[in-house]
């Protein structure tokens, strides 16, 4: 484990429109000791190419391609085991940071003695476009907060490795990110948030995630097989997502 070294966890899956743009946002970052790995889901487009343009004028990148299509959250465990940082920042190759995003963050989480933290993001289209909407975070949330409607960005978590220790990410092909969340609140009680804007969220319409009615099952998997939550408290906690959604407060 490397001191001061934040290590950034980007699982990509034919994500060659917007790739480099993610890279050049960590690039442009105030804070410069990172180190950036990508595991690819075995992409079918030019992924892979784009990736070893910026690799080879920039070591601190690296990139690792799965042998078989796992899904994102076998290629989230799979970076986070390559990683080497003292910290780890989750970033998705879709997403954008803001080039003060590392160094603020960190800033926050020393200052008040954070190990696990998240900050408000703002919403962009497919072209980069301000969707003029911020999802704010909470100031802090434990296990039943995150649990009830996530107000957690993925592209905004970065966590203390040092003092909180590496996960495996629960193997479902969506919300594996809230998964994770949770399998680190039942060690560490709450997940901080910042309100500063620290991240660009790209809403891609074709994305699974964009269907809403897909993702109700993975709900399902992850209240009942995951977090074993009774049945009764599991269709609590899809009909208030499903409010969430249709009133389009996240």
């Amino acid at each position: 484990m490397e001191k001061g070294l934040v290590s950034v966890i980007t699982p990509t899956y034919n994500c060659a429109k917007f790739i480099g743009e993610t890279i050049e946002s960590v690039q442009a970052q105030t804070y410069q000791q990172w180190e950036m790995i990508f595991v690819d889901d075995c992409s079918t487009d030019n992924t892979k190419e784009i990736v070893d343009k910026y690799i080879k004028e920039d070591s601190r990148i690296k990139y690792f391609c799965l042998e078989n299509n796992s899904g994102a959250a076998v290629a989230r465990t799979k970076a986070m085991e390559l990683a080497n940082g003292e910290y780890m920042a989750f970033l998705d190759s879709d997403d954008i940071w803001p080039e003060e995003k590392l160094k603020k963050q960190l800033a926050f989480m020393k200052k008040y003695d954070v190990a696990f933290s998240c900050t408000a993001y703002e919403q962009i289209d497919e072209n980069g476009k301000s969707l003029n909407k911020i999802i704010k975070t909470v100031p802090k949330a434990d296990y039943n907060r995150v649990l009830l409607d996530c107000p957690v960005g993925n592209s905004t978590v970065m966590y203390n490795v040092e003092k909180m220790g590496k996960f495996e990410v629960p193997n479902i092909r969506k919300r594996n990110d809230d998964a994770l969340w949770l399998q680190m609140l039942k060690k560490e009680k709450y997940i901080y948030g910042m309100r500063s804007v620290l991240m660009k969220y790209r809403i891609r319409q074709n994305s699974i995630s964009s269907n809403k009615f897909k993702v109700i099952k993975y709900h399902w998997i992850l209240y009942r097989d995951i977090e074993h939550l009774s049945i009764a408290r599991s269709v609590f906690h899809i009909a208030y997502w499903c409010v969430i959604k249709l009133l389009k407060i996240k």
